[in-house]
């Protein structure tokens, strides 16, 4: 609970909890302090004016028009004040004092906490090139992104689409389902390359030639071109794309400048323990921000940007601040939909030295599995919802695994284990 000894300044809201992000990381923490029966004050500070929501649905249903924003909220209105937790949107925390327990909003206020989870997220990266700022540039990461983006789509015929990740692939998917013309420029030789095999790249750039998207991979980009609007992207070979929308989808930048200034070590993200713990006394941080050893990394330390990441942390420190023995050690996994490709991953390929195919690409079923050392650490599963459930326990194992065995459709993942 929070520390009441020393006064507070005048006008300071305390609570014994303060979580600063309404995101998925947030709202589990707000979620899971309740169900590990915590009785103390509980806050979340978002600087979005929204309830908590989803935001994976923001470039899939949300941009397609197939979800109202109502069905993305993580839990409706009533849920929160029956819980009694203090929702404070659309004010933007700016600066901690550690020392005095003491958040600083934009606004002037001051808040109180005895335990801060921070959990803001990230920003989308910009390019560096000049037009960035342009009328028409967007990144997709809040509501309020999609909304612009949609407000500016029945005028729109040409997009050009910038990075070939998760959120620029389902923007591009989105876009063509809308009838946009979608140009896709990747900086590297095939899209997700940081994130799987060739194999898997390839099987999604097809699908993505074959719905009518100009793939430009190994292409660099010069400068987006415009007066007050955008008009056109520049690529730094001379050549030009027109463009009437311009999103932009290389990566995020973590929001941790407050945690920084107040002296939390850092690494890529904000550097926390086992427990999720920064070094800052009585300060968490959780999701996309939170730079920790990892397990399926071989131990590196890393960021992971999931919904899983943000729910596993965010239970993990719930559970440290109410006092019971808690450890972040879940397999990590993901997925993505784009057209009726379903993508599921378990794991971490990052560093494998040999893959298996375990079908045929052709069919649009099929899984990758990836190796290192011989022991499986990760499986790419599209259209494949078997391999995906049973392959999960070869990853968590670390099992050594036979090639061909891991190829022969003709007997189930289980049976390897």
């Amino acid at each position: 609970m929070i520390d009441r000894s020393s006064a507070p300044p005048l006008g300071t809201d305390l609570y014994d909890v303060v979580i600063v992000g309404g995101g998925h990381a947030g709202a589990q923490a707000a979620i899971a302090l309740r169900q590990e029966k915590f009785a103390g004050t509980i806050a979340i500070v978002g600087a979005e004016p929204e309830l908590p929501y989803e935001r994976p649905p923001l470039s899939k249903d949300y941009l397609a028009g197939d979800k109202p924003f109502e069905r993305l909220l993580i839990r409706p209105v009533a849920f929160w004040a029956e819980r009694a937790i203090a929702l404070l949107p659309g004010t933007r925390v700016v600066a901690v004092d550690a020392v005095a327990r003491l958040l600083r909003t934009e606004a002037g206020q001051t808040i109180g906490y005895g335990e801060l989870i921070w959990a803001t997220g990230g920003t989308p990266r910009r390019l560096t090139c000049d037009g960035h700022s342009l009328r028409g540039v967007h990144g997709i990461r809040t509501r309020a992104d999609v909304d612009r983006l949609l407000a500016e789509l029945p005028d729109a015929r040409e997009v050009v689409v910038i990075g070939g990740g998760y959120i620029g692939l389902e923007a591009a998917a989105t876009l063509t389902k809308l009838g946009k013309s979608v140009t896709l420029v990747e900086a590297l030789d095939r899209v997700l390359a940081r994130v799987a095999g060739a194999p898997l790249s390839r099987v999604f750039e097809r699908e993505h030639r074959a719905h009518g998207v100009r793939m430009l991979l190994g292409a660099q980009v010069a400068c987006i071109e415009g007066s007050d609007t955008v008009a056109a992207v520049r690529l730094a070979d001379g050549g030009q794309l027109r463009a009437d929308i311009v999103i932009v989808g290389i990566g995020i930048v973590p929001e941790i400048a407050p945690l920084i200034a107040a002296g939390a070590e850092v690494c890529d993200g904000v550097l926390v323990d086992a427990q999720c713990r920064t070094t800052l006394p009585h300060v968490y941080a959780i999701g996309d921000i939170a730079a920790h050893a990892n397990h399926f990394a071989g131990g590196a330390v890393i960021r992971l940007e999931s919904v899983q990441n943000a729910n596993d942390q965010a239970v993990v420190a719930a559970r440290t601040i109410v006092g019971r023995e808690a450890r972040y050690e879940a397999v990590p996994w993901f997925w993505s939909n784009q057209y009726d490709l379903k993508l599921q991953t378990v794991g971490l390929s990052t560093g494998f030295d040999d893959l298996v195919v375990r079908g045929d690409l052709a069919t649009r079923s099929f899984s990758v599995i990836y190796l290192r050392g011989g022991r499986v650490i990760a499986i790419d599963a599209v259209n494949a919802v078997k391999d995906y459930v049973q392959g999960r326990a070869l990853v968590v194992a670390g099992k050594h695994i036979a090639p061909a065995d891991l190829a022969d459709t003709s007997r189930p993942l289980k049976e390897l284990v």
